[in-house]
């Protein structure tokens, strides 16, 4: 059940509407606002079930497994009861989840071709839609529990609605524990105008973003990276370029469409995309780009593998583990190990290259120009090591970016179209917050925040606007399949 489907529009209906029903004045006068808030949390964790189920019910028992032992765990650490071998079991078991439905079969055959072993076939593993996301959540709250950095132990219901909100399920944003489970302990917390009037025009901004640029780019994109080699030289860069956006767009679109449906239900989800293609160094980068992914690579991995705090030699070779982990996070493929290990080298060269030479900023805008465009390149040529289906097509790909090839050329015109597009709102977008500055050790930093659009619809001319704009997208949709990029991982 996809966000941009009539299946999910009428799934989130009936919820709405059950919600609704908890604001009913007579129920209201009968039931305690305590028993409200029991329903709304058990309804809605029925509804995260159903909807994850609606791939695949099967994984529905894998997911109440894993919920059940990471509680379990956690629950044994809170209350002192061997709180090490409680942590290793609660870390242990969605690891070994996670390595089995998605690398077991690429850690088998890559092990057969290392040592000239006799390929004897692959098992016929179905990987389960979001494991990535919802396996990192459970760990999470486990090492947090360890830490102390839960301070109200939720009950189980809680917990399971945690690792299950249907929002944020199957692509993300990465949910911390400490961000959301107090928010289950805010009574007020439901469906209303105001929420609904804010979430919906989220949702629609992301839904523009997937069904009307990501969809149509995906035509294209997937033609020439298919069979590389039938295409010309333009046709290639147009393609990896097109790429760009379309993931871009098609995550940050989920991002947007998942904190859309939280805030309708009354929930805030934390912005997961941050206008990335501005960035003028790759650290910034990884500040703006899935910053619920890197934040968390960061919080869970980087800093107990030691972080900073163990030499400069020892802080490289971390920043490379944490991305090379990262990297093989996306995907079972060398490809995604080397897509990570380009981005950790490129943070140590930065790093590097700041600590010799000081953070001394970007002196004029032209200097800016000239730095996001670089960065927008390496990034772009990352991607090709993303985008591709094995590593030979990938050297097909870079040698015709730099050496003229011939082919068909194909100037599709949705990529300019898109360009300009995510162009403009990033200029809109600069220019709304060009009077937001922050002073960190005396220098004065000019700070860019991505925005959603959102306008007052108590006013006839927003209103209209809003009408207009989300019958422009219906009219213009891709109506093909096109599944979330992100749903592979």
């Amino acid at each position: 059940m996809e966000f941009s489907s009539i299946d999910f529009i009428a799934f989130f209906g009936v919820l709405a509407l059950l919600l609704w029903a908890t604001k009913i004045p007579f129920i209201v006068k009968a039931l305690t606002e305590e028993k409200l808030c029991k329903f709304r949390h058990i309804t809605l964790l029925i509804f995260s079930y159903i909807f994850y189920g609606w791939w695949d019910w099967r994984f529905c028992f894998l997911m109440l497994s894993l919920t059940a032992i990471a509680y379990l765990s956690a629950r044994s650490i809170n209350e002192g009861k061997h709180p090490k071998r409680s942590l290793a079991l609660g870390v242990a078991f969605p690891l070994v989840i996670l390595g089995f439905f998605k690398y077991f079969n690429f850690f088998l055959s890559s092990f057969m071709a290392l040592f000239s072993i006799k390929n004897v076939g692959a098992l016929d593993i179905i990987l389960p839609v979001g494991i990535s996301f919802y396996t990192f959540q459970s760990m999470s709250f486990t090492i947090d529990v360890y830490r102390g950095k839960i301070k109200n132990f939720p009950s189980f219901m809680h917990f399971a609605l945690y690792v299950s909100f249907f929002p944020q399920l199957v692509a993300g944003p990465i949910v911390k524990a400490s961000d959301f489970l107090p928010q289950l302990e805010e009574k007020h917390r439901n469906i209303s105008i105001k929420n609904i009037e804010v979430g919906l025009q989220i949702f629609a901004f992301g839904l523009f973003k997937k069904v009307v640029i990501a969809d149509h780019l995906s035509v294209f994109v997937d033609d020439v990276f298919l069979a590389p080699m039938n295409y010309h030289s333009i046709s290639i860069i147009l393609a990896v370029i097109a790429y760009s956006i379309q993931i871009y767009c098609d995550f940050s679109g989920y991002s947007d469409m998942a904190v859309g449906c939280a805030k309708c239900i009354g929930y805030d989800l934390m912005r997961n995309f941050n206008l990335p293609y501005i960035s003028k160094n790759v650290s910034e980068f990884w500040k703006r780009w899935h910053i619920s992914l890197s934040s968390w690579l960061m919080e869970y991995l980087y800093i107990p593998l030691g972080g900073n705090r163990k030499g400069k030699a020892r802080k490289y070779i971390n920043l490379m583990l944490t991305m090379l982990l990262g990297g093989l996070w996306h995907g079972a493929s060398w490809n995604f190990v080397i897509w990570g290990a380009l981005h950790g080298g490129a943070l140590c060269i930065h790093k590097i290259f700041s600590e010799r030479y000081g953070k001394k900023g970007y002196k004029n805008t032209f200097t800016k120009i000239i730095c996001a465009f670089a960065t927008y390149v390496f990034v772009c040529i990352c991607w090709v090591f993303f985008r591709s289906q094995d590593f030979s097509e990938t050297l097909i790909i870079l040698k015709k970016m730099v050496v003229w090839g011939d082919g068909i050329v194909q100037p599709y015109v949705w990529t300019f179209f898109s360009a300009i597009v995510v162009a403009v709102c990033t200029i809109v977008a600069i220019r709304r917050s060009r009077d937001n500055f922050v002073v960190k050790k005396g220098i004065r930093t000019h700070v860019v925040e991505g925005y959603y659009p959102i306008v007052d619809l108590t006013k006839f001319w927003s209103l209209f606007a809003f009408i207009l704009f989300v019958g422009f997208t219906i009219c213009i949709a891709y109506t093909g399949i096109s599944p979330f990029i992100y749903f592979q991982f």
